[in-house]
């Protein structure tokens, strides 16, 4: 059995409308942009299409009949809402950003979060930007349920997800004031505790690495999975602890009795910041919050640091984007793969 179908050619209803509301075909022409026989045309074609005549042709000036009133009453909310539809669909495909879900790892999203809204608000229409570990966010953009994420390290799937260098921290230590003559961390962990990550979490899985290849050796006695109760007990004088240029400029307030201790600078011993994103999608967006976060780090956050902790090292950043022109535009993924 074949199913009847009704359609309505939106030109066609354009002319319609321009000419009830003109009054006129002539006037509906120069309105439209169009000759006078297109118009005639378009409304001839209209009335086939619905089968029935839509304008009282004994009057002047030219005015819709019963059926062409019923046609009118509904035809300008058809057209506005094709049009609402065609900037939709426009605005979508030109700059992808009608919704835009952003995940970052939670000392970026707590630093940069705010600075993304002031930049990414005027541009979307909905903003939703959620913290969470490296692992759920990368699945989480693996089942479609964030555009982008902001991890500390690459995706394992490069099938689907590319991995753009953001930046790159290296470790420092911190301990307690009394130790700022004390440039060693080894000497520090004879006398101090050692404060850890948790070991389940990637950073102090990391951070365990670089102890071993740099030679400290401490016991394990504390272990935390909150950088703000870790820095905390390291300022009040119960340890040590190795960190992040982020976390410390986080927390700096809580910091006033801490001193920084500068480590071996080498791959392991350095946190990578990456914008994952699906395949083939969202590039234009991601140079944009790339470039920003970078000019934050720099112009921002940086200065701060050396402001708050002098005795660190002059750069704690390596940047990686090319609106930086000290900065490398690209780097290969692989360059950043953990040992």
């Amino acid at each position: 059995m074949r199913t009847a179908t009704v359609g309505v050619d939106l030109r066609a209803l354009q002319a319609f409308v321009a000419v009830c509301e003109t009054r006129s075909m002539t006037q509906a022409a120069k309105v439209l942009g169009v000759t006078q026989s297109a118009v005639s045309q378009l409304i001839a074609s209209l009335e086939r299409e619905q089968g029935v005549a839509l304008f009282d042709r004994d009057c002047r000036p030219v005015r819709p009949n019963a059926a062409g009133k019923i046609l009118f009453s509904s035809a300008i909310g058809l057209l506005e809402h094709a049009h609402a539809v065609a900037l939709h669909v426009r605005s979508a495909a030109g700059t992808q950003a009608r919704s835009l879900r952003i995940g970052c790892v939670e000392s970026f999203a707590a630093i940069f979060g705010p600075h993304l809204v002031q930049l990414l608000g005027p541009r979307v229409s909905d903003l939703t930007i959620s913290s969470g570990s490296t692992q759920t966010l990368s699945a989480r953009l693996s089942a479609g349920d964030l555009e982008l994420a902001i991890c500390s390290d690459a995706a394992a799937d490069i099938e689907k997800i590319e991995a753009r260098p953001l930046l790159s921290e290296q470790f420092v230590a911190i301990a307690p004031k009394k130790f700022a003559d004390h440039r060693q961390l080894e000497q520090i962990v004879r006398e101090l505790p050692l404060l850890r990550y948790s070991a389940g979490s990637g950073m102090g899985a990391q951070i365990e690495r670089f102890m071993r290849q740099i030679g400290v050796f401490a016991p394990k006695r504390y272990e935390l999975d909150s950088t703000e109760a870790l820095l905390s007990l390291v300022d009040a004088g119960f340890g040590c602890a190795i960190t992040t240029p982020l976390c410390l400029y986080r927390y700096r307030a809580l910091l006033g009795s801490t001193t920084v201790i500068p480590l071996p600078n080498m791959r392991l011993g350095q946190r990578d910041m990456f914008i994952l994103t699906r395949r083939s999608e969202w590039s234009t967006m991601t140079d944009t919050i790339a470039c920003e976060a970078v000019a934050i780090a720099r112009d921002i956050i940086t200065p701060t640091l050396q402001r708050t902790f002098p005795e660190a090292a002059p750069s704690v950043f390596e940047f990686f984007c090319s609106a930086n022109a000290d900065a490398p535009a690209s780097r290969r993924i692989e360059d950043f793969a953990l040992g």
